[in-house]
């Protein structure tokens, strides 16, 4: 019980297949099984002619309605309907854009059609794990501490928690998925190891139906974890995998029955389930085999399938993944060698190859596979909300965590340029500060863009989102100061405010409903960074040229006005009207220099001459 004598908040990993709750009960975590003894639960919602169905009863009827039978939502849930990777997917349900570009999902259900958000689905999963852990409880949930996979952004994580408030559950934090199942891994080691006392480096490798995180942690000799690295695709796993399966299949089916089934929901769907089961079969065997009967137009199926051939149409996306396990130890400047434990999660880490792939990359070091790779990340997330629900209890209350953003996050600048407030694997939560400057004359409103990547370009990263600041003063460029502030919160959910100081004026923006990074952008971001550097480099070099020259010219014309310098340079025996002169020859440059970001070197250089040359005698006093 909590220190207030309520039930303690519960901890919910929200999977892409499969959920599992949890609860901190007797001095310990405790896993709960379903109304149907099975301690995960499908998530997966159906819908048919009398009633919607959740879990198991929804995932039995997918082979024979798969047009109203929802699964994978949480590829959905945060995402843009025109991203690319969801529009690669291949579902038999039925999914289309809604407003603000969301996708829809669209079903019959009670004789009619009825459309839902991912949010909603999401929200009848968790409502289903709630009444599971109520049931085992005999009282009420209100709270609970709900996992997400790393690589989730701010949107993907903002509409997780929304879905959660749909469920009548309040989010008391959202935890990273590798995260949590260090914490499972740390509590273990606590436990079982007479090496508790030793600093560790752990690299946690998740991979689950639908997302692949992978994280390298410390956990120091009092247990505490610090993420050190980050890395994953939001859009890889288990379900991957069976898509592949289902195309070999389809090929197979035209290859000897010269009949194409790809278009056909409900051939597709029983297919998809067999591959599922033959999958999971392949992990403990070397060759299985499929048989459907009257799979399309009364036409038996029956295929045998090798863990070779698996192997072989997979093995791009298992090399994916070795790929990310290299760039994490990168950004953490850690050498493979100095990782001393590797923690296998979830369901896909059984795969032999992705466990052969991972040990021959660790030059043989053995896997540690002593945690559940199915419930870990629930047990996690239960000890969680066990401490955050204030559980006296000694081993509860010992743990300390210390979390990532996975990805560099600041504003878009003039000329193209990523200006950085909180750099790639920074501590959350956490908050920053900059200020910017306007960048035209009598601009009195600015456009704040936010962006999400590695490259120096802001164009070349993600944009999360954008919002307007307006009421500024009419004045000339630079002289107005805008004062901008990113903040993440211990749940990863970003807020960006600006504000004017003169004037008051300010707004603010929390990153939801923006859309999601697709599978290439999340893997190939920090890659191209690297890949452009030198490229992106000499960008900025020249927008900050260019910038220097505007700034030289601003700052002369806007010490033409000031009385003391106009007074001193009268005093040369300057006129009033050749100080006039030089003053309209300063914003020509200025309007030339506006219209020619694009200038070279030279030209800028040649620019900066010809303003020295019309202040010959003047610049003493103009420059200071």
């Amino acid at each position: 019980m909590s220190a207030e004598g309520k039930v303690p908040a519960i901890g919910i990993d929200l999977g892409t297949t499969y959920s599992c709750v949890s609860v901190w009960q007797h001095n310990r975590v405790e896993i709960i099984a379903n109304d149907q003894g099975n301690r995960t639960t499908p998530s997966c919602v159906a819908f048919n002619d009398n009633e919607r169905l959740v879990g198991e009863a929804a995932k039995n009827q997918a082979a024979y309605k798969p047009t109203n039978t929802i699964y994978d939502v949480k590829r959905l849930i945060g995402r843009r309907m025109s991203d690319k990777a969801i529009q690669e997917d291949m579902w038999p349900f039925k999914v289309m854009a809604g407003s603000g570009d969301k996708p829809k999902i669209v079903v019959t259900y009670k004789g009619g059609k009825k459309e839902f958000s991912a949010e909603e689905i999401s929200s009848m999963v968790l409502a289903k794990m709630k009444r599971v852990a109520e049931t085992f409880l005999g009282s009420s949930v209100e709270k609970a501490v709900i996992t997400v996979p790393a690589y989730f952004n701010g949107s993907q994580r903002q509409s997780t928690k929304d879905a959660a408030e749909l469920a009548g559950l309040e989010v008391v934090s959202m935890i990273n998925e590798p995260t949590a199942a260090a914490i499972a891994y740390a509590l273990d080691e606590r436990a079982t190891s007479s090496r508790s006392g030793k600093k560790m480096n752990v690299l946690v490798f998740d991979l689950g139906g639908g997302t692949f995180d992978v994280s390298l942690l410390t956990i120091d000799k009092l247990g505490d974890i610090e993420v050190k690295a980050t890395g994953g695709d939001t859009h890889l796993g288990g379900e991957d995998f069976d898509n592949r399966m289902v195309d070999h299949f389809v090929k197979e089916f035209k290859t000897k029955h010269k009949e194409d089934i790809s278009k056909n929901l409900v051939a597709l769907g029983r297919l998809r389930v067999h591959c599922e089961s033959a999958k999971r079969v392949l992990s403990t065997a070397t060759q299985t085999t499929i048989d459907i009967k009257c799979l399309s137009n009364g036409i038996d199926f029956s295929a045998k399938f090798t863990r070779a051939k698996f192997e072989e149409v997979n093995m791009d996306l298992f090399n994916t993944c070795m790929e990310i396990v290299k760039t994490c130890l990168e950004d953490a400047k850690m050498d493979k060698a100095s990782v001393d434990e590797v923690v296998l999660v979830g369901g896909s880490s059984r795969i032999p190859k992705v466990q052969e792939l991972l040990q021959r990359f660790f030059n043989g070091k053995k896997l540690c596979q002593r945690i559940n790779p199915d419930e870990a990340v629930a047990y996690g997330a239960g000890y969680l909300a066990a401490k955050l629900s204030g559980v006296d209890n000694e081993a509860v209350q010992g743990v300390e965590l210390i979390d990532i953003t996975p990805l560099s996050l600041g504003v878009g600048c003039k000329g193209d340029v990523m200006s950085v407030l909180i750099p790639k694997n920074t501590p959350i939560p956490t908050k920053k500060e900059d200020t910017f400057y306007t960048a035209r004359d009598d601009q009195t409103s600015a456009n704040i863009e936010v962006y999400q990547g590695e490259r120096l370009k802001s164009t070349e990263n993600y944009l999360l989102g954008n919002f307007r600041l307006s009421g500024l003063p009419s004045t000339p460029r630079r002289e107005v100061e805008v004062i901008v502030c990113f903040e993440i919160d211990a749940n990863g959910i970003l807020t960006v405010s600006a504000r004017e100081l003169t004037t008051g004026s300010n707004n603010a923006i929390n990153i939801t409903g923006t859309g999601s990074l697709s599978k290439p952008e999340v893997n190939k971001m920090i890659k191209d960074a690297e890949q452009y550097k030198f490229e992106d480099e000499a960008h900025v070099k020249a927008v900050k040229a260019h910038q220097d020259v505007v700034d030289y010219a601003c700052k002369l014309r806007a010490n033409i006005k000031l009385d003391e310098v106009r007074l001193g340079i009268i005093e040369l025996g300057i006129s009033p009207k050749e100080l006039e002169a030089i003053e309209q020859s300063i914003t020509k440059t200025i309007e030339w220099l506006d219209k020619s970001p694009d200038a070279n070197a030279h030209e800028l250089k040649t620019m900066e001459l010809g303003l020295d040359d019309i202040c010959t005698h003047t610049k003493p006093y103009l420059s200071k």
